[in-house]
């Protein structure tokens, strides 16, 4: 087998895996911020939770490069 697959099979399932552990810790922190908005502690778990969206976000972009530079490379 190649390389690149089992680099793309372990980055989107440590992804995954890491995205499902922080999933909940989120869900906690969006709450306290929906029972709080004035507080200090707020602001800085809105900021948390901006960061890890776009975190998400660049490593679903990631791994969909990943897919399609393996589909690129394996048809040709």
């Amino acid at each position: 087998m190649d390389f690149l697959l089992w680099f793309m099979i372990g980055f989107i399932l440590i992804g995954l895996l890491v995205f499902l552990l922080m999933k909940k810790r989120m869900e906690t922190k969006l709450a306290h911020v929906k029972a709080h908005p004035d507080s200090e502690e707020a602001s800085r778990d809105t900021k948390h939770m901006v960061w890890w969206v776009w975190s998400v976000t660049a490593w679903g972009v990631v791994s969909l490069a990943l897919v399609v530079w393996w589909f690129n490379s394996t048809s040709g």
